[in-house]
């Protein structure tokens, strides 16, 4: 069993930055990319960004590109999302998923590519 646990959310104002990272227990995830996605009130859950097991590519969002940063720690099992620039607009819940294929080259946009989700860690970006 996978176990993944996200911390680092908070409130900030405009134009700050938050580092969230998600923490893996449980079975290795050192060989499965790894996402993020996010869930604002009365919207569906979308995709953040992703990262292959190796951190050899990476995917984003177009809302957040050049503004987020996704990177891994495989000795330590932890992903992270650098996120500066913040906006109100990047209000939402924060959740990290593991990847069901391994050795992937693609870093999967698609919620259907994870089957390991955290709980979700809140991000409030006043204005």
């Amino acid at each position: 069993q996978v176990q993944l646990v996200e911390s680092g959310g908070g409130l900030v104002q405009a134009g700050g930055s938050l580092r969230l990272s998600c923490t893996a227990s449980g079975r290795s995830s050192s060989y499965y990319a790894m996402g993020w996605f996010r869930q604002a009130p009365g919207k569906e859950r979308e995709f953040v960004a992703a990262i292959t097991w190796s951190g050899g590519s990476t995917d984003y969002a177009g809302s957040v590109k050049g503004r987020f940063t996704i990177s891994r720690d495989n000795a330590k099992n932890t992903v992270y999302l650098q996120m500066n620039s913040l906006k109100p607009e990047d209000t939402a819940v924060y959740y990290c998923a593991r990847s069901n294929t391994t050795f992937s080259v693609v870093a999967p946009s698609t919620q259907d590519n994870y089957d390991y989700w955290g709980q979700g860690t809140q991000v409030t970006v006043s204005s």
